[in-house]
C-alpha cells in the first residue's frame, strides 16, 4: 500500500515502466492528480467548462473535503482557472472554504450578475457553517467575561445576591446562632460597568482576506450581545465603517473590496471618533501592518490611543495558517509601546476577547496561549 501512495504523489514519471500497479480507483485518482501537478503538461484541465465540471466531480469523489479544498486552491494558482469563479455551473460544484470566499470577493466585480447570485448562496453557505462553529464558544467566553468584570464586591442591601452569598458562606454556619456569618457579601453586577465597546478594524488588503472573513463571522455574533457595543471598520486607502451590515455577514463582506493600499493611521484616526469611553473600549486591528501611509503618525496616533485608556491590539492575522508576511520593523516598534501584536486563530479568538474583556495582561494570556508574540 505503501508504494502505491508513494506512486500517487510522485507521479508517472516516478514509474514510466508502470512497475507500481494501480487499482481502478487508484487510476482515476492518478488522472485527477496528473491533470493538475504533471509540470509537462500545460492547463492539463483544458478550457472547457464541461472539462473542468468533470474535474472538480471527480476530485470530490476520490477525496476527502480538506484535500479537495486544497486541490481547488492550487489549481487556481497554477493554472489561472478564474472562470471556476465566474460560472454559476461550475461555483455550485465547487467545495466551499474560507479561501474560495476571499477569491470570490477579489473577483466579485467581474462576475455577471447570475454567478453573483450563486456566489452570494455559496458565502452564506460557508458564513453560515463558520457562525454555527464559533457562536457558542464566543458568546460564553464574552457573557461570563463581561460577569466577572461586573461582580459587585461592596453591594447595598438591595444590591446582594442572596443565593450566592449564602451558598459561598456555608462553611461558616454557626450551630449556636442558628445563623451564617457571612464572610464575603456578593452583589449583582452593575449593568453599567458590564459595558464594552469593541471595534474590529480590519485591513481588507489581498494578504488579509481570510482574516476579513472571520472577523465579519466574528463581528456578526458580538453585535448579538447586548452588553457589547460592536463596530466593524474596513480600510485600505479609504475607510469604511460597515457597522450597519453586522446582522448579516454576506452583505458586509460583500460590500469589501480585497486590494489596494493600506493607510493604517487614517484607519486609526477614524477609530478614535468611535470611542467614547476610553476605559470600556478594545479595539483589535487586523492587519499585516504594511503601512503605505504615515508610519510615524500611525505610531503616534496608536500611542494616543493608548495613553486614553484604549486596549489596543494588533493582530497580524485571524486564520488558522498562523501569521502570514508582515511589517516585522512595525509590529516592533508597536510593542515597544506595549501594544501586543501577534497572529491568532479563530479558535483562540473567544478566549482572547474574554481576556481582554477581564483586563488581563494580554502578553501574559498569549504566552500561555502559546501564540507568538512580535517584539
Amino acid at each position: 500500500m505503501s508504494l502505491e501512495r508513494w506512486r500517487l504523489i510522485l507521479g508517472q514519471t516516478a514509474d514510466p515502466e508502470a512497475a507500481v500497479p494501480l487499482s481502478g480507483d487508484q487510476a482515476a485518482m492518478d488522472r485527477v492528480l496528473e491533470a493538475l501537478y504533471d509540470a509537462d503538461r500545460q492547463g492539463g484541465l483544458g478550457r472547457s467548462s464541461p472539462n473542468i465540471n468533470r474535474w472538480l466531480g471527480d476530485i470530490r469523489r476520490y477525496f476527502p473535503a480538506p484535500v479537495v479544498q486544497l486541490i481547488q486552491r492550487d489549481a487556481l494558482e497554477r493554472l489561472g482557472l478564474t472562470q471556476l469563479l465566474l460560472e454559476p455551473e461550475l461555483l455550485s460544484a465547487v467545495e466551499p472554504d474560507v479561501h474560495l470566499v476571499g477569491a470570490l470577493l477579489a473577483l466579485q466585480k467581474a462576475m455577471p450578475a447570475k454567478t453573483r447570485e450563486t456566489a452570494r448562496i455559496v458565502v452564506r453557505h460557508i458564513t453560515d457553517a463558520l457562525e454555527r462553529r464559533i457562536r457558542n464558544a464566543l458568546q460564553e467566553a464574552v457573557k461570563q467575561a463581561l460577569n466577572r468584570s461586573a461582580r459587585n464586591r461592596r453591594p447595598r442591601l438591595q444590591e446582594i445576591d442572596w443565593r450566592r452569598t449564602i451558598h459561598l458562606n456555608l462553611k461558616h454556619y454557626q450551630p449556636d446562632l442558628q445563623a451564617i456569618i457571612p464572610e464575603r457579601v456578593v452583589g449583582f453586577g452593575r449593568k453599567g460597568n458590564a459595558q464594552r465597546h469593541i471595534i474590529l478594524l480590519l485591513d481588507q488588503s489581498g494578504s488579509m482576506a481570510g482574516s476579513v472573513v472571520y472577523a465579519a463571522v466574528f463581528g456578526a455574533v458580538l453585535a448579538t450581545l447586548r452588553s457589547v457595543k460592536t463596530h466593524l471598520v474596513v480600510f485600505d486607502t479609504a475607510v469604511v465603517d460597515m457597522s450597519e451590515h453586522l446582522h448579516d455577514p454576506v452583505e458586509l463582506l460583500f460590500g469589501t473590496q480585497l486590494g489596494g493600499g493600506t493607510d493604517i493611521y487614517k484607519a486609526l484616526s477614524y477609530a478614535q471618533t468611535l470611542v467614547q469611553a476610553p476605559q470600556d473600549t478594545i479595539l483589535i486591528l487586523i492587519s499585516d501592518l504594511y503601512e503605505g501611509g504615515h508610519r510615524a503618525e500611525l505610531l503616534r496616533k496608536a500611542h494616543a490611543l493608548l495613553e486614553a485608556g484604549v486596549r489596543l491590539i494588533a493582530l497580524l492575522a485571524l486564520s488558522d495558517e498562523g501569521a502570514p508576511g508582515y511589517d516585522h520593523e512595525n509590529a516592533a516598534a508597536l510593542a515597544s509601546l506595549g501594544i501586543p501584536a501577534f497572529a491568532c486563530t479563530p479558535a483562540q479568538f473567544p478566549e482572547l476577547m474574554a481576556a481582554a474583556i477581564s483586563r488581563q495582561d494580554i502578553r501574559q494570556w498569549a504566552g500561555r496561549a502559546g501564540l507568538s508574540l512580535k517584539s
